[in-house]
């Protein structure tokens, strides 16, 4: 699905995405990352669900956002809340969701001017 531009393009912005990756500023992605309204992107070595430790957790809590959106692939699926414990006893929350939605739901957060991380999980 292809995005339209909007005023927040100075700011990490999704431009389209579909099953196999993600496009932020119109420069694809095809692997796991982590993405934050004034970072650029960066590696996420979650390589699928099934996989995730609380140590994948501990890379976005450094970031300090207030509000984490998880995509988990093709379908939502939802972390045990040990995995996320490191977040939510910072009070902040962690809202899982397939990846199309979480694209969807980063690019109105940040639209928002909130301070939101996106951890976005392509399998390998």
């Amino acid at each position: 699905m292809k995005l339209h531009n909007t005023s927040t393009q100075q700011y990490q912005t999704i431009t389209a995405y579909d099953e196999d990756g993600v496009e932020i500023n119109l420069a694809r992605f095809d692997y796991s990352l982590m993405v934050m309204p004034e970072m650029p992107p960066v590696a996420w070595p979650a390589t699928s669900f099934d996989t995730l430790t609380s140590e994948h957790f501990e890379q976005i809590n450094a970031a300090a956002p207030d509000v984490v959106i998880l995509g988990t692939g093709a379908k939502q699926r939802f972390v045990h809340p040990r995995l996320t414990s490191s977040l939510t006893s910072r009070r902040i929350g962690v809202e899982c969701m397939d990846n199309q939605a979480a694209c969807r739901t980063y690019n109105i957060l940040m639209a928002e001017g909130r301070k939101v991380a996106l951890a976005l999980i392509f399998e390998t």
